[in-house]
């Protein structure tokens, strides 16, 4: 009896193991596939009421995300850049609240997403160059998701939390010609600025535009090591890094600068000053564009040297304080 009892023990055990797999690999199995399911296709904006409301009925659920892009820059993109109607700033906010305004510090956004919501962001470029350089109260006046955009200076104006936008553009940056196409809009923005500032401004009126400039690069900046893994323990690997920097690279020097522009030299400066750096040096030369652009702005305006140095200290802490904050 006990050798016979001893040999049916082996296959008892054998099926309670075996059983007992199973059903782990079952419960993994449903998991992963519960789990990609439940996962919103297009990160649940064309299911979000406030983006089909604002968007268009273009926006319905199951539209692809290349076709949810398309309608995004079609709601929001103005007459021209920087000018819109209060319903195409108000698309553009809802988009980014939907995306930037949830708990985790991290979007995973789609690929067909990234490239369209950089360029429907560009085109409100005066607008994300005030909410990245964090200076003019308006913007957090009315930065709310409860606050419809408001008119100023013959069009309507875009905010919304600083925490909603630094994500969503994190999110698009991935794409380094998405990346790109934001640095570029920045970069005609912040030139424009410096062109703007009267010839006989001094003290604050003289340092404001160049170290808000400097501020705003500043955090781009803090977004490209996001975007390359810099500042990440599971940063991509130094190849990763270079391809993505050498798409940005190619895309800012095939950009076209109409030279009838107020701020052409200065861009023009800039980018000739970036095309002739080299190509292993270009990525810390971005990190300096805020300071290589105010030196430029500061030569053509014959600066005497005393207020040029004490400006330039000014910018280069601005940008290095906006680029250490988003390491935190």
């Amino acid at each position: 009896m006990t050798g016979s009892t001893g040999r049916r023990a082996v296959p008892v055990k054998a099926w309670t193991g075996a059983v007992v797999c199973l059903a782990l690999l079952g419960a993994v199995g449903a998991w992963f596939l519960l789990g990609r399911e439940t996962s919103p296709a297009c990160n649940g904006l064309a299911e979000n009421a406030s983006v089909r409301k604002s968007v268009g009925s273009a926006v319905h659920p199951g539209i692809s995300c290349a076709a949810l892009g398309e309608a995004i820059v079609k709601a929001t993109a103005g007459s021209r850049p920087g000018r819109h109607t209060q319903a195409q700033a108000q698309a553009m906010k809802d988009v980014v609240f939907a995306l930037g305004w949830v708990p985790s510090q991290k979007i995973e956004l789609d690929p067909a997403l990234r490239v369209p919501l950089a360029t429907a962001l560009a085109d409100y470029a005066p607008d994300v160059h005030e909410m990245l350089a964090g200076f003019d109260n308006a913007y957090t006046v009315n930065a709310g998701d409860n606050k419809p955009p408001w008119e100023a200076e013959g069009t309507y104006h875009l905010s919304v939390w600083n925490d909603a936008l630094t994500k969503t553009v994190r999110a698009v940056a991935v794409d380094p010609r998405a990346y790109a196409l934001l640095r570029m809009a920045e970069t005609r923005t912040a030139a424009g600025q410096l062109a703007a500032v009267p010839p006989d401004a001094t003290g604050v009126d003289l340092s404001l535009q160049p170290t808000k400039n400097a501020r705003a690069l500043g955090v781009l900046d803090g977004i490209a090591d996001t975007a390359t893994g810099q500042d990440a323990k599971d940063a991509r690997d130094a190849q990763d890094a270079r391809k993505w920097h050498a798409t940005v690279f190619e895309r800012l020097l095939d950009e076209q600068v109409d030279q009838a522009e107020p701020a052409a030299r200065l861009i023009t400066t800039w980018l000739q000053e970036l095309k002739g750096t080299p190509e292993e040096q270009r990525a810390e030369r971005l990190r300096t564009q805020g300071l290589d652009m105010a030196r430029t702005w500061a030569e053509a305006r014959n600066m005497d040297e005393p207020t040029r140095q004490d400006l330039l200290a000014k910018v280069e802490k601005s940008a290095h304080g906006a680029h250490q904050e988003l390491k935190h």
